[in-house]
């Protein structure tokens, strides 16, 4: 399960810098472990806190970018989260935070990934 999650990480990592004309778009630089420590989890859980209808689970740090403060890049599992909802098959969706310089983190944007938009034959 891991090598899958590290080869997925690549993949995207790959056709974000391709998208970007063999630049890395915006200055994002790539997680050397894509390990969700305690202190990204911290993190992660501020910046999602107030979410309903879903939630997500990291499963991976993808990396970040350094603006005026920082935007981080994580892989999830999302999980349904209302009442009633029935159990669907495992989604990924890609979670874009925002931490500014005063340590206050929002969501910039939150992604459906669908791996099968990965193959190009």
């Amino acid at each position: 399960m891991k090598k899958l999650i590290a080869l997925i990480l690549m993949l995207l990592m790959m056709i974000s810098a391709a998208s970007a004309e063999g630049t890395l778009c915006g200055g994002w630089t790539p997680s050397a472990d894509p390990a969700v420590t305690e202190e990204l989890k911290t993190l992660f859980d501020k910046g999602t806190g107030t979410l309903t209808g879903a939630s997500y689970i990291p499963v991976a740090y993808l990396g970040s970018q350094v603006v005026a403060g920082t935007n981080h890049a994580f892989l999830c599992r999302a999980v349904t989260a209302y009442p009633g909802s029935l159990e669907t098959a495992p989604a990924y969706a890609m979670v874009y935070l925002y931490e500014d310089l005063g340590g206050n983190v929002s969501i910039l944007s939150i992604a459906d990934f669908d791996i099968g938009s990965l193959c190009t034959y």
